[in-house]
This record gives C-alpha cells, structure tokens and sequence, in this order.
C-alpha cells in the first residue's frame, strides 16, 4: 500500500482529503476540527516512509488559491477595519510576537541550542514559511564555508520540530477557551453589525401615517436625520394608484406606506410616523411586483446601487440583498457583486427590462473569470518576488502567501477597473477557499510527518519540540485572554487576529467552522501583512544577536 501511494502521489492526495475531511465534521461535545482534521491525517500517512509525502507544488497552489480568495471576499472589511480598530489589533500582534521572541530566546539558554535552531524554532512555533526561508538566505550570507552544510540545516530542524504544535497548539487554544468562555459566536456577529456579515431578519411592514409635521420633510431627510436603518417600498396615498416612495417623496397624513427592515428598527421608525395599519400593501402584486434576481451582468457589478438610478430608468427600486447565506439590507451605497441577489419592487411590464439590466443567469454565476482571475493571482506572484530592503541589510519578500494576499485585498476593495471585475461570485470563491485549503493541508501534513516523529528518537528532539509548544500555547493564550478580558475583541474576530499571527490558513480554517461568519477573515487579514514583516524582522534579530 505505502508503494502505491509512493508511485501515485494523486492517489495519495485524494486519500488524505477523503479521510479527514469527514473526521473534521465529527462534533465532540458541540465542536469539531473541521477541515484542520486534514492535517493530521496527512501528518499521521506521512509518518508511515520519509517519501510519502505530496508535491511541493500541490501546497503551494493551495496556499496561493487559499490566501487569494481570502484576500478578495475580505478587502472592503480589511479598510473598514483601519477605520474602526485595525491599529489596536496590529499592536495586539506585534507584542505577542515580541513575546514569542523573548521566550525562543529563554530556550536558548536553558536549553543551550544553537542560534540558527533557535531562529527556526522560532519561525515553526509560529508556522512562517517565509520567516524560515529569509533565516535560510541569512545563514548562506554570513556561515563559514566549511561550516554552511551544518548551519544551513539547524533552522530547517528547529522549524520542522515546532510546525505541526504551532498548528495543533493554536486550535486547541481556541477549542479551549472557546468552551471556557462559553462563547456565543451567532452573538457577536450580530452585534459586530456589518463587520459580522451576520443575518439581519428583515421583516416588511405596512404603517399608516398619524404624525402631521412630518409633511414638510422629504424621505430622504427623515432617513438621514433619525438614523432609520430602513426602506420604504409602496405607498398609497387616498384613491390614487399604489406608488413606489421615493428619496424626495413627502409624506401625508393617512398615508399607507410599506417599509423594510429588522423588527427593532421598524418600532422606531413606527413609533416617530404613525401606528400599525392591517392591510398588507406588500401583498398586492396587482401593480407592483417583486421578484429576486441574480446579479451577473459584469456591467453592474462593482458599482453602487445609487450610480443606476433605478426609480428613473425602470420604475424600481431593490429593497432586499441576499449575499451568500446572509439577507442585508442595501443602500444607495452599496456596491454589487457577482452572486448577490437583488429583491426588486416594479412595475410587472418593467421586469423582464431590470432582469436584463441585473442579467439574472444562474449558469454565468458558475463560470469564473479566467482573464482576472490569472491576472490578479500573476501580479501577487510577482509581488511576492519584489525584494524590500529593511534596516539593517535585512532583504525582505512577502512571498507565495503575503504577495497574493495583499494584491487580493486592494482588487477585492477595489472591486472593478474599468472593464476589468475583480470580484468572484460568491460560491465560486468558496469552493476556490476550500479547495486551496485541502491541498495546503494535505501537502504540509504528508511533507511534515515523518521529519515530526522522527526526531523523537534524536536527541534533544523532544526538548525542543517541548519549548516550540510553549512558545505557541504561551503567545496563544495571551493574545486570547488580553484581547477578550481587556480589549473586549469578539472571539471570532480574535480567532482571526491569532490565525493571522500564526499565518496559517489551517487555524483560520478551523476559526471559521467555530464561527460560521466572516469575522475570522476580517482578524486573519488585517493583521497578516503586520504579523510577516514582524516575524521575519525578529527571526533575524535572533540569529543576530545569539550568534
């Protein structure tokens, strides 16, 4: 069997995936690995022959696909966390990697290990490839020659021994604590808002209005000046046709108007504009009617809601936006992306008119963009090639991870350029995440097992292997208890901060199946860039200052 899946490493990948993926979905007192499980089965089959391991290219392909997507579906919540605590949680990580670093350092001393080993138990308690490789060409610069064989191997060692705990030891960090605090993930997504991405429960309602002075006031300013988080929708005013309300639309006294919204918000708007009216104005489709609508025309994607004018070209308006699982209720700024389907409110004769203009294909959803696609994950590439010289002679990459990462977040912020949509349906990016993720686990996990459980039986392999969990759990647990005890930081945003730190896909792979929101992507990606530079700046003072 072991020859087999030597000879067929496509065999091997597909039986590792097979495995642990539904081992991940096993719940144990409410809670499962999830995809991380694919990474353990791949450490356990790589352990069986130094050879069984995949490709280096299966993991890399599934890093880059993985940390792109991510990218994408996170850079508008990226930004908008800059303007809400973005720096407090790049402070959070960089002193916890400081931490990290002080307590590497200790095993030095305590363990006396050599600089270059310590460097890379460094960079494996903290899982950083691109940490390890900068140690690898700082080692080829300043080693004797005679010794450069020998020095060239100790960060490899150091690193393999500590990977797969700083894996292991940060989900079984959040598994903890997440049970100690008895964290209400369905909860703080709600609360987080938009940030959350969570479901709003939007409910219609149908209101008479009773309030007199609010005749000299156009919707639109009622809206802007109260706050109201709503939509009106129909309006019936007397004897006359039903009518759609408009942004200079004023209302008047005995007026029957329909609104969209959360059950909290349509009491408040209530409360202020008249009483609760038993006709269902919503309910008559006789003049207006609704009907969902895919949103696949690349025209319209990338641009808000306000730049079409939909009242004065069609006669409608979109009261309702469902993306992916969530239901979120649109405004004039909102910006479409492929995959959203729109509610809309017309005119019967104006529907077929606004489905063209939305184009409404299922099937152009399921094609993914090949052009842009390339394109956006080439330019990251190359990013990650471009050499950025740091204090102190140090050359820094962001590499096959950050290059990707970074170029996704501007486009996915950015959405569109000119005829160019950067934007990915939605299901097509989720399956694109989950599938980079399953390689990237699978590759690591084969490529890491036997070098994990081989050294075990060297001397001095179990110490170090020791001091790189205590490195991980330690900085772990403190960016957990300070973030949730002093900055009061949701878990699942936390959970991503941590996995952003780690920068590794596999925690915040199994962050989301905790969490079942988007908070995690929005931690994972504002800290990553922070946490690699961060990393690699420390890994070199390490080797620096111990040798």
């Amino acid at each position: 069997m072991i020859q087999l899946l030597l000879d067929n490493p496509m065999l091997l990948l597909f039986i590792v995936a097979a495995i642990g993926y539904p081992l991940g979905h096993i719940k144990f007192k409410g809670s499962s690995l999830g995809v991380a499980a694919v990474l353990f089965v791949g450490l356990a089959i790589g352990s069986l022959h130094p050879d069984l391991k995949l490709p280096e290219i299966i993991y890399i392909l599934g890093l880059v696909l993985f940390v792109y997507t991510i990218g994408l579906s996170s850079g508008p919540g990226f930004f908008a966390s800059f303007r809400r605590k973005g720096l407090r949680d790049n402070l959070l990580v960089v002193g916890a990697l400081i931490l990290a670093a002080g307590l590497a350092m200790a095993a030095y001393y305590v363990l006396s290990l050599k600089p270059a080993l310590t460097a890379g138990l460094f960079a494996g308690s903290l899982t950083n490839t691109p940490t390890l490789a900068s140690l690898l060409e700082q080692v080829k610069r300043t080693a004797p020659a005679d010794l450069l064989d020998q020095m060239i191997n100790e960060p490899v060692i150091g690193y393999s021994i500590a990977y797969p705990m700083g894996v292991v030891g940060v989900i079984a960090a959040i598994f903890t604590m997440q049970r100690l605090w008895k964290i209400d993930y369905a909860r703080e997504a709600k609360e987080a808002g938009d940030l959350g991405a969570t479901h709003m429960q939007l409910q219609s309602r149908t209101i008479c209005i009773t309030r007199p002075d609010v005749v000299q006031t156009p919707v639109r300013d009622l809206l802007q000046q109260h706050g109201w988080q709503v939509i009106f929708g129909r309006m019936k005013h007397a004897d006359k046709p039903l009518a759609l309300v408009g942004s200079d639309t004023h209302l008047q006294v005995g007026d029957l108007i329909t609104m969209i919204g959360t059950q909290e918000e349509l009491d408040r708007v209530m409360a202020y504009l008249g009483e609760p009216c038993a006709e269902r104005l919503e309910l008559d489709r006789s003049e207006y009617d609704f009907r969902r609508m895919f949103v696949s025309n690349p025209r319209v994607v990338g641009h808000r809601l306000r730049d079409f004018d939909l009242p004065q070209q069609f006669g409608a308006i979109v009261t309702r936006l469902r993306r992916g699982d969530v239901e979120l209720l649109p405004d004039a700024d909102t910006v479409l992306e492929p995959g959203d389907r729109v509610r809309v409110v017309a005119k019967p004769e104006n529907m077929a008119a606004v489905s063209k203009f939305f184009g409404d294909s299922y099937r152009a959803l399921s094609e993914i963009d090949i052009l842009t696609f390339s394109l956006g994950l080439a330019l990251g590439l190359l990013l990650g090639l471009v050499p950025i010289p740091l204090p102190g002679g140090v050359i820094f990459k962001l590499g096959l991870a950050g290059g990707p990462l970074v170029v996704a977040l501007i486009l996915g912020k950015l959405g569109r350029t000119g005829p160019l949509v950067w934007a990915m349906p939605y299901s097509a990016n989720l399956v694109l995440r989950q599938f980079g993720l399953i390689l990237f686990l699978a590759g690591v996990g084969t490529r890491s097992g036997y070098a994990f459980f081989t050294t075990f039986t060297q001397s001095g392999g179990g110490a170090i292997f020791v001091a790189g969990a205590i490195i991980t759990c330690v900085t772990a647990l403190t960016v957990l208890a300070v973030g949730h005890y002093l900055l009061h930081i949701p878990m699942g945003l936390l959970n991503g901060i941590l996995a952003g730190l780690q920068t590794q896909p596999a925690v915040l792979g199994f962050a989301l199946e905790q969490s079942e929101n988007d908070l995690p992507n929005i931690g994972y990606a504002t800290v990553y860039p922070i946490a690699t530079i961060t990393k690699i700046l420390l890994a070199q003072l390490i080797l620096a200052l111990l040798s």
